[in-house]
């Protein structure tokens, strides 16, 4: 029994826990692709601007996964919202306490999305 217990830590030390989707190997674990519904709203300060907060939950398991930062702390994502894919990258808020998607304007004329609207996302963390 012992001899399977050092197995198993060998095999762990190059896995990661990922919420729901159990152990992955470390390497492995960009491109990995979260779901989930958010209300899109404006920035206050540029009402161009529109985005939508990642659920408290989504904005955990990115936030585990993610290794390598870009700047003001972002996280570079491939996002499919109806038809249309886009790259972009999400951003910490501390006013929401979790990471935004900016959402540009192409897409949300596409989709036909509006301040308000609820939409399902998709996103890769590349």
């Amino acid at each position: 029994m012992p001899h399977l217990l050092l197995l198993l830590w060998e095999l762990g030390k190059n896995l990661i826990w990922s919420g729901d989707r159990g152990f992955g190997p470390v390497d492995t674990l960009i491109g990995i692709e979260f779901s989930f519904a958010a209300v899109l709203w404006r920035w206050p300060k540029r009402p161009a601007w529109h985005f939508v907060t990642l659920p408290f939950d989504v904005a955990d398991e990115v936030e585990d996964v993610v290794a390598e930062r870009g700047g003001f702390d972002s996280v570079r994502v491939e996002v499919r919202v109806g038809a249309s894919v886009w790259l972009t990258s999400m951003f910490p808020s501390r006013g929401n306490q979790s990471l935004i998607l900016p959402v540009k304007r192409q897409v949300r004329d596409e989709n036909l999305l509006s301040e308000g609207d609820e939409a399902t996302f998709f996103v890769r963390v590349l």
